[in-house]
């Protein structure tokens, strides 16, 4: 308690310290605007040189300033006020800002009405994203309450077709516009003679699109997606099988039957009684297959329908029953001539998929300094076409809450949390 208390005293000081914190004496790496006008001036803090040299090019000089950041700022969650004063990376946010820090600070003295977090796509990026806005909730939070903290979106994907190029913030867009080229002209014909237009098939292939994420987390369970998936399709309507040996004998075979067409190598299957909790015999199927150079066991029981990663596959296949029977072809619109045969949903997919990229060179971007200054500019601070997203907090407390458990010291409470929530991950950038 007394080295904390001997460190407040060392802090405020070191605040107080006349120049110490002084916009008199701006950062150097700091590229300041010409415009004087907090109201009119933005300031991006940029992630990396590589970045900041691209954005001090791409930049309008007039009320646009850059301040490259080093890697990762400290996470002020876990650190002491002084501990915090001497990074170097802080001081010079702080000093740059104009307002201070602590008691010391005013927020007339904010030099830029517009302070725009700016990092890459990747993993790295959203850390130090979170790092910043850790740092501004805590020690700068009038400046977000009135609204002054924005993050930027820089396009994630770039398209190009001859000389036409097109920008994308996000996968969502990426995909439509991939699924709506590769509808293009086209319908689908199933097997028992249902016809699907274009735009009804766009919409049933972007729902498609969402299995493989849904999949993605039975792997992550060391079940084999596979076997889940054949068995939504074979058992669709139908969970009520598990509460007698028939039936679930019944259920087994048609999956032997079926998983044989979808697997290579070979297939254990056997029917196991389970006591439910009204004291009845439910039955489970136990598949053991292997899948990625492992054993797998997939055990698919009434629980499994009570799960919310299941149901939410189940209701897309619902959905796509519109689409008819298997097997399915891809022919011109208005005619019988078949471009491409699909022998399941799966296939639809890629197949369309395959249609929309022909022709396109797709560039996916991760980091800022992967645009030249040009492309940076009209993406991403242009102001005519640019996209910001302004930081809010909506439920301080919650807010609160939720910095502490995931930036804090305390690990058991940040372990639930991702436990809880691991699965839920759509797209995992390591």
């Amino acid at each position: 308690a007394s080295r904390a208390r001997e460190a407040a005293r060392k802090a405020r000081e070191f605040v107080r310290r006349k120049g110490a914190l002084d916009s008199a004496a701006l950062p150097g790496k700091l590229a300041d605007c010409q415009n004087e006008d907090p109201e009119e001036a933005e300031l991006y803090l940029v992630e990396g040189d590589s970045a900041g040299g691209s954005a001090k090019q791409a930049r309008d000089k007039a009320y646009q300033a850059i301040l490259p950041l080093r890697g990762k700022i400290l996470n002020v969650e876990k650190a002491r006020f002084d501990k915090m004063l001497a990074s170097e990376e802080i001081r010079t946010i702080i000093t740059a800002l104009g307002t201070r820090i602590g008691a010391e600070f005013d927020i007339s003295k904010l030099r830029y009405h517009k302070v725009v977090i700016m990092t890459d796509a990747d993993v790295d990026g959203s850390h130090i994203r979170t790092l910043l806005l850790t740092f501004f909730f805590r020690q700068m939070n009038e400046l977000v309450a009135r609204g002054h903290l924005y993050i930027a979106q820089p396009p994630l994907y770039k398209v190009k077709r001859g000389k036409a190029e097109r920008y994308m913030k996000d996968e969502s867009e990426f995909a439509e516009f991939i699924v709506n080229g590769g509808v293009q002209g086209v319908e689908l014909l199933s097997d028992n003679g249902v016809r699907t237009d274009a735009e009804a098939l766009k919409k049933q292939v972007l729902s498609l699109r969402r299995i493989e994420p849904l999949l993605d987390a039975f792997d992550k369970e060391r079940q084999d997606p596979r076997v889940v998936l054949t068995f939504a399709k074979a058992a669709l309507g139908n969970h009520d099988f598990v509460q007698h040996r028939e039936t679930t004998e019944k259920m087994a075979e048609r999956l032997r039957q079926e998983l044989a067409d979808v697997l290579k190598d070979p297939v254990e299957i056997e029917v196991i009684s389970s006591a439910a909790g009204s004291g009845e015999t439910n039955y489970r199927i136990r598949v053991l297959t292997r899948y990625k150079g492992s054993s797998r066991e997939t055990m698919l029981s009434h629980e499994l329908w009570l799960r919310g990663h299941f149901r939410r596959l189940t209701r897309i296949i619902e959905e796509a029953a519109q689409l008819g029977t298997r097997p399915y072809k891809l022919v011109e619109a208005g005619k019988n001539e078949v471009i491409e045969r699909c022998p399941d949903l799966e296939d639809i997919i890629r197949a369309v998929d395959e249609r929309g990229r022909k022709g396109l060179a797709i560039t996916r971007y991760k980091g800022l300094g992967e645009m030249n200054p040009e492309q940076l500019w009209e993406t991403t601070m242009e102001p005519k076409n640019r996209t910001f997203l302004q930081v809010r907090v909506e439920d301080a407390i919650n807010a609160d809450e939720i910095f502490t458990m995931l930036m804090g010291d305390e690990v058991e409470p940040r372990r639930k949390f991702i436990e809880e929530n691991a699965l839920k991950i759509r797209n995992l950038d390591i």
